[in-house]
């Protein structure tokens, strides 16, 4: 089964650190330019972060996350991770991967799974 799963969402004070999951089953996660998404309660979705393939090597950010996020993945894992420090109370929202992502207009890969997307996982942050 073809499928991206996001883990590692909770609730964390402003200040605080998460590491967020994207597991992919049923393809190579390594040929695809992944893009990380959020969706705040009330506002459409917000494009944050794409890294490219393996192949071609880079990754891109939005202005409002760049310095305080990073992206990674592990190939042998078949897993991208995005790294979230700093986290304010707007950085609230569900978050979501997918094989799709205009930052960096990177190559996005086979298009036989592109535009796949996860479940999404829910960031929250408070005092």
């Amino acid at each position: 089964q073809v499928q991206l799963v996001e883990s590692g969402g909770g609730a964390v004070q402003p200040g605080g650190s998460l590491r967020l999951s994207c597991a992919a089953s049923g393809f190579t996660l390594a040929d695809y330019a992944i893009g990380w998404h959020r969706q705040a309660p009330g506002k459409g979705r917000e494009e944050i972060s794409c890294i490219s393939s393996s192949d071609e090597g880079g990754t891109a950010y939005a202005d409002s996350i760049k310095g305080r996020f990073t992206v990674s993945r592990d190939n042998a894992k078949n897993t991208v991770y995005l790294q979230m420090n700093s986290l304010q109370p707007e950085d609230a929202a569900v978050y979501f991967c997918a094989t799709y992502c205009d930052l960096g207009d990177y190559d996005p890969g086979p298009y036989i799974y592109f535009d796949t997307w996860g479940q999404g996982t829910q960031v929250t942050v408070s005092s």
